[in-house]
């Protein structure tokens, strides 16, 4: 009887043995589950959060392009003044639509931000080979084609060309929280007759990534000449 009590309870000893031995692997694929499950949650997280951010910085770029546009509107729209506009760098005293619309005041270097070109320009213009690019597009080449805009050195002496920095020429405060201030160009062209006289207003709007850029157009059209 005892050697049969001893069989059994060295049979009992190593089912338990054998149960703890298979528990082991249960546990770590569990653990390797839980890791993996874990990791793709932080992915998700950092990923929405990615988008998120994107998107809000894109936001913050659009906003600064629309108060460009805005700010181009009231440059057009300013009286001829003797003064500059409370908190103005420059004034453009005489260089104003539509009355003066000359070579040195409306050029394709784009003098003070304002840009005129010949209608062949625009019927040769391709932007994906950057043969003959319109004004605004970034790109290499002259102060106006250039993807500096308003970066010039010599925007206090009121003789730059190219963008035009927001306020520049009304006071209008400066951008919070953007990598770059905007900036716009006025581009005056006769498209149906010599009577019918628009501008092409261009902003651009930086996030609070520089790489973050907006690019918005309006239009406006003043009476006929003669009328």
């Amino acid at each position: 009887m005892r050697s049969a009590d001893m069989l059994q309870q060295s049979l009992r000893a190593a089912g338990r043995s054998g149960q703890r031995g298979l528990a082991l692997p249960i546990i770590l694929i569990f653990l390797v589950i839980i890791l993996i499950v874990a990791a793709v949650g932080v992915r998700r997280a950092t990923l929405t959060e990615g988008i998120t951010r994107n998107q809000l910085d894109y936001e913050i770029a659009r906003q600064s392009a629309e108060a460009a546009l805005r700010d181009a509107q009231r440059d057009v729209m300013l009286p001829k003044l003797s003064a500059k506009p409370t908190n103005a760098v420059c004034l453009r005293a005489d260089r104003r639509l539509p009355d003066t619309v000359t070579p040195a005041t409306f050029g394709p270097t784009c003098p003070l931000g304002q840009c005129r070109l010949d209608a062949s320009v625009y019927s040769a213009s391709d932007w994906s080979t950057k043969v003959s690019p319109a004004p605004w597009w970034p790109t290499t080449g002259t102060a106006a084609t250039s993807g500096n805009w308003g970066d010039n050195t010599n925007v206090t002496a009121c003789a730059f060309s190219g963008g035009v920095p927001i306020g520049t020429f009304t006071g209008t405060p400066k951008m919070l929280g953007v990598a770059r201030q905007p900036e716009y160009l006025i581009e005056y062209f006769e498209r149906f007759s010599a009577t019918q006289r628009f501008v092409r207003l261009t902003a651009r709007g930086f996030g609070a990534d520089k790489n973050t850029e907006v690019v918005l157009q309006s239009y406006l059209r003043f009476p006929d000449a003669g009328t």
